[in-house]
């Protein structure tokens, strides 16, 4: 019944309803029609300017360029800056460097139960006498008694090589010693 009833009422008003399309603006007109009244409702959102994104890019470039900027005046090492002050101190540091790695690779070949202990504490001595070179540096950079402190690196590198030395002829005693002991107990 209620189809019937609604047919009817489109068949009553056939000929005044309206099926024009509405103008193009028709949409802006009944805005601003809205917008005029006391109790105004948006629907169209205003744009607004959001500031976050630009604000974070600004972040970014902020702390990409502290942290460049940070590694590039840290690049300069000890080594560098002790070489600036002494070119002759740089020189002489590659080669005692070279010298001393060598004979603690000859060290380390004579890796033996019987040669631990003193290998170990080797290596112990020089890490420590490694730190003691360290603060001499910075003592130099800091700009104390420079001829003095040259000095006392130097004599820092000479004491590590003498010790190494002084740990091979140990370590040769040792050897000569298990090498005797054992051509006496085959016979």
């Amino acid at each position: 019944m209620e189809n019937k009833e609604i047919d009817d009422l489109f068949q009553r008003l056939k000929g005044s309803l309206d099926l024009e399309e509405p103008q193009r603006d028709h949409r802006l007109r009944f805005l601003e029609k809205l917008h005029t009244l006391d109790k105004t409702v948006h629907l169209v959102p205003k744009k607004r300017w959001n500031w976050q994104r630009p604000l974070a890019i600004a972040a970014s470039v902020v702390v990409f360029f502290s942290i460049g900027l940070y590694l590039f005046i840290d690049m300069t090492t000890k080594e560098d800056q002790v070489a600036e002050i002494s070119p002759e101190v740089s020189r002489t540091q590659f080669y005692f460097a070279n010298l001393i790695e060598q004979q603690v690779k000859e060290l380390e070949k004579h890796h033996a139960p019987e040669t631990e202990k003193i290998i170990s504490d080797t290596l112990e001595q020089l890490n420590k006498l490694e730190v003691d070179y360290g603060h001499l540096e910075e003592d130099l950079l800091n700009g104390g008694n420079s001829k003095l402190i040259l000095s006392a690196m130097i004599t820092n590198f000479q004491t590590r090589i003498d010790l190494l030395k002084d740990v091979q002829d140990q370590i040769e005693t040792i050897k000569t010693l298990k090498e005797y002991n054992n051509e006496t107990n085959s016979i």
